[in-house]
């Protein structure tokens, strides 16, 4: 097996990762979802919890798909075409995690602390094991 051929087979890994990560992040998420909604009774704490800890998974899913289209461009088709459509599709995909960020945290970056998609995965766990307790926040 040639160099290309590997590579095409590792872009196509990465691919299928972020589709796992999708679909297992997704499962995740409404489970948590359920468990703050079961434990609080509260529909928004339900709702507050799947939003964060799936647009989480969808921020790390999305970071996976740019680095399988980094490498089928660079590594399998290096043409200025190729660079070109990456760039397009980075782009896209740069404004939609950005969206995604404002949409999670209900503000714009610059108007909060630095909080890292892990730390909200963590928050949003922590979430539907406590029941009624006030989420500590970050912002200043």
């Amino acid at each position: 097996m040639e160099f290309t051929e590997t590579m095409e087979h590792v872009a196509h890994g990465f691919e299928v990762l972020g589709a796992v990560i999708l679909v297992i992040g997704f499962l995740w998420s409404a489970w948590l979802a359920f468990a703050a909604w079961r434990r609080t009774s509260d529909g928004h704490t339900g709702f507050t919890t799947l939003r964060e800890s799936f647009g989480a998974a969808l921020l790390l899913a999305l970071e996976v798909l740019v680095a399988a289209d980094l490498i089928q461009t660079v590594a399998v088709a290096p043409t200025l075409e190729n660079v070109a459509v990456l760039g397009v599709i980075v782009l896209i995909r740069t404004v939609l995690s950005f969206s995604l960020e404002v949409e999670i945290e209900g503000t714009l970056p610059w108007r909060r602390a630095l909080v890292s998609g892990p730390t909200r995965a963590t928050r949003a766990a922590q979430r539907s094991r406590a029941a009624g307790q006030p989420e500590p926040t970050t912002e200043g």
